[in-house]
């Protein structure tokens, strides 16, 4: 098998400061978060900006220059910059980051799902907020619509391929799958493509066994085995490294993070995502799969390098 790529998704836009203290939110933590990760294995970071004062989610391009710049001066880790953006944001704010920064990589949504993380409300009394946004932005999440129609994901790769980016396709559901295939039919997008099985979000598939493998088998219909490469993420804990597993026993790739799940143990929160990713090294140990480096990862991916970035 090739050697493993580990991503760290620092912060994402859903997780909520009061779920844990560990959350970063500004430009210093997160790019000490990223150096951490990559310390610990990660080849690649997934990038969200938080608002500095008091954590919302936001798609300021000032924050993420400073964030993305930071973890440059102090890292070779790959730097994948979302597109996803901050619940609210229009199309043109969420594509904003790619030719403002030109990144190596950026997450790209393949389809329209209800997002929703209200039942987290149930957990907490109003005293128990940290800021006062937190509980309204959850249950705002129940009336959601994650927007990603055809005539925006059309957008979003044109842009993408102008900039030099690579992207990284976010797949919630077996019918994104279809949505890939259809861009590739249309010359959108060109193989291989690098695949990113998101499970276990309200809205979208599970990260059940048989879930994981139906996405895979769907895949390897659609494009050949050799005409893709995937990379496996569970939403929450204990599915975030049950995913990964799966993932790294089938010859796949391994997403975790404080964006998708904030425990490292039953009841025990990651104190950072570095955390997070020592556990799956230590899991690939036990499978004797090697742990790629932040170079062999731009080669497994055909990256165009961190000296041609906008940053």
């Amino acid at each position: 098998m090739e050697k493993l790529i580990i991503t760290a998704a620092l912060t994402g836009a859903v997780t909520m400061p009061t779920q844990t203290p560990y959350l970063p939110i500004t430009p210093q933590q997160l790019a000490d978060e990223a150096v951490r990760a990559a310390e610990a294995g990660a080849a690649s970071v997934h990038i969200h900006a938080r608002n500095p004062e008091d954590g919302t989610p936001t798609s300021n391009l000032d924050v993420y220059r400073e964030i993305v710049a930071r973890i440059k001066q102090r890292s070779d880790v790959i730097v994948c910059i979302t597109t996803g953006g901050a619940l609210g944001a229009t199309p043109e704010q969420r594509i904003a980051v790619v030719p403002t920064f030109k990144p190596e990589l950026a997450s790209f949504n393949m389809g329209s799902i209800n997002f929703a993380i209200h039942p987290i409300a149930e957990r907490y009394e109003d005293k128990d907020y940290k800021y006062p946004w937190e509980k309204g932005f959850i249950l705002g999440t129940k009336d959601n619509v994650f927007r990603n129609t055809f005539a925006d994901i059309e957008y979003f790769c044109q842009t993408m391929k102008q900039n030099g980016t690579r992207p990284e396709c976010e797949a919630y559901d077996v019918g994104h799958i279809y949505n890939i295939a259809y861009l590739v039919r249309g010359k959108l997008l060109v193989l291989p493509i690098w695949m990113q099985f998101v499970t276990g979000v309200l809205g979208g598939i599970g990260s059940s066994l048989e879930d994981i493998m139906y996405m895979k088998s769907t895949s390897d219909r659609l494009f050949g085995s050799q005409n893709y490469k995937w990379s496996a993420i569970g939403v929450g804990y204990p599915d975030e490294f049950k995913a990964a597993a799966l993932a790294i026993m089938m010859g796949g790739h391994v997403r975790v993070g404080l964006e998708d799940n904030i425990y490292v143990k039953k009841g025990k929160l990651a104190k950072s995502n570095a955390e997070l990713v020592e556990k799956v090294v230590r899991i690939a140990r036990e499978f004797e799969r090697d742990i790629a480096t932040p170079d062999e990862a731009r080669k497994i991916l055909n990256l165009k390098g961190k000296d041609k970035v906008g940053y």
